[in-house]
């Protein structure tokens, strides 16, 4: 079958980016991401970027949609529809078979099915109204318009109300024509045993909190970011800033920062595995 695109997914710690980069070597071609915490400037140790793995012996290789906003922003799956594309639609017209790569699911299958989706506004009124409101009084607000299968999807109080402001605004306005068509492509799953990922998980959190992700977070802070922006990104930058403001001590932003990006890794595959019933087919290597 003849395929426009080569897909490498996987949950967190699987080794995506290694292999996606030997992969890209070895076609001559170049990536592009599907995460998306990783477009955001700054957010490098936390978010895992990893830039040195992507050069094989001594040959860079070209990546794209990494790096390209500032952190504060709230980039979203519509702007990285229309990134994706453009990056596409690039390398494409150098002959080449572009790879995307991430753990994104909601990234990966935009555009891999085309949707349509529509670039919802703020809407200052709704905010306003959800203002003093507490975060499962806002979880239960979400609930009236949809089944909330993952509460930790809207952990913060940011994130709550970005997702009633879509809902209300979905609510009025119905999509219209797909803007981009579906893409042909192959897609690679890579899976590991769950107490090896585990163990990856735990060791790369020690990692790179020795590298200076919790520096990382204040200069963050420092350079003008509130704590609910970083809060916002969730994980790694949810935890740190607690801890780095005094809400947590250093024991239990570990102990919870760890079982979220098990949790986080759980809920990767079960998008995945969603993926599979709504008629993807993954090649998976364990």
């Amino acid at each position: 079958m003849h395929h426009d695109l080569i897909t490498i997914i996987g949950p967190t710690a699987c080794g995506k980016t290694a292999y996606a980069v030997q992969l890209a070597a070895e076609l001559n071609t170049e990536i592009i991401s599907a995460d998306s915490r990783q477009v955001y400037r700054g957010m490098t140790i936390g978010t895992g970027k990893d830039l040195d793995d992507y050069v094989v012996n001594g040959q860079a290789i070209p990546y794209h949609l990494i790096d390209i906003c500032e952190p504060g922003e709230k980039y979203n799956v519509f702007r990285y529809q229309h990134d994706f594309h453009q990056a596409y639609n690039t390398i494409r017209a150098k002959g080449k078979m572009p790879i995307l790569c991430g753990g994104t699911g909601l990234y990966i299958e935009s555009v891999l099915k085309g949707y349509k989706l529509l670039d919802v506004p703020e809407n200052p009124e709704l905010r306003q109204q959800m203002q003093n409101k507490s975060l499962p009084e806002l979880e239960a607000i979400l609930k009236s318009y949809k089944p909330l299968h993952n509460t930790t999807d809207v952990d913060s109080m940011q994130r709550a109300v970005r997702a009633i402001e879509i809902e209300e605004y979905y609510r009025s306005h119905e999509p219209g024509q797909r803007d981009y068509a579906p893409i042909n492509s192959r897609i690679i799953g890579l899976d590991i045993d769950r107490e090896v990922r585990r163990q990856r998980i735990t060791a790369r959190l020690k990692s790179r909190l020795e590298a200076g992700m919790i520096d990382e977070v204040k200069q963050l802070l420092a350079s003008g970011l509130s704590p609910d922006d970083l809060i916002y990104y969730g994980l790694e930058y949810k935890y740190l800033t607690l801890h780095v403001t005094g809400r947590l001590s250093y024991q239990e932003m570990f102990t919870q920062l760890e079982i979220a990006i098990h949790q986080f890794a759980k809920r990767q595959m079960t998008w995945f595995r969603g993926m599979e019933h709504r008629g993807f087919h993954i090649e998976w290597i364990r």
